[in-house]
């Protein structure tokens, strides 16, 4: 109830806002079509994976890689290369009913990078996964920002994953910002600490 899945919405173009402006590479997009919120470079996940079922590893990467083309080979060049990124290639053949929890999300991740995003939103990917898990969808994060200028934002509750990827932290509260910084400045926030963990912490 904070706000963050509103706030992607917002930014991804399935919420028009009430006011204001959300700015892109220097452009107000607020109130545009999410295709072309899209096409102008921002990727996202959702927070309940739910790939097609009755289609293979490959064919669901490829649904992001018909972003702003009817050509088939470029969408699936656009899929190899995100799932090559995400090490799902071995899988591509696969259907996506076979896959683990931990390679569900990954699908979903290789999906929305297969729309070539400049900014690349993701909510709460870390979710029920087990440390070691977390840590190796870390190394991919890193690697994608590293290599390719994929810029991360991300929702997520997961402490492991901020405290090693984030360079800046927002924390919402109700829809408003309470704090900001970096992530060891944001969990030492008496104002942070009061809203997550109850009343009554020491100033």
């Amino acid at each position: 109830g904070a706000g963050q899945t509103t706030l992607f919405n917002l930014i991804a173009g399935a919420l028009e806002p009430d006011e204001g402006e959300i700015r892109f590479l220097g452009a107000d997009i607020a109130g545009q079509r999410s295709d072309r919120i899209c096409a102008a470079g921002i990727g996202r996940t959702f927070q309940l994976v739910k790939p097609f079922a009755d289609m293979s590893v490959l064919e669901n990467a490829m649904v992001g890689g018909f972003r702003g083309t009817s050509d088939r080979r470029l969408a699936r060049s656009r899929a190899e290369h995100a799932l090559r990124s995400l090490d799902m290639w071995l899988q591509r053949d696969r259907p996506a009913s076979a896959l683990t929890l931990p390679d569900r999300k990954r699908l979903e991740v290789a999906r929305a990078l297969a729309t070539e995003p400049k900014l690349l939103l993701l909510d709460e990917v870390m979710a029920g996964l087990r440390p070691t898990e977390t840590d190796q969808m870390v190394s991919v994060f890193r690697r994608l920002n590293a290599e390719q200028g994929v810029t991360i934002l991300l929702i997520e509750h997961v402490m492991r994953a901020v405290m090693a990827l984030a360079q800046r932290v927002y924390v919402l509260h109700h829809g408003e910002i309470i704090s900001s910084g970096t992530p060891q400045q944001v969990t030492t926030d008496p104002k942070v600490l009061e809203s997550y963990l109850g009343a009554g912490v020491p100033h």
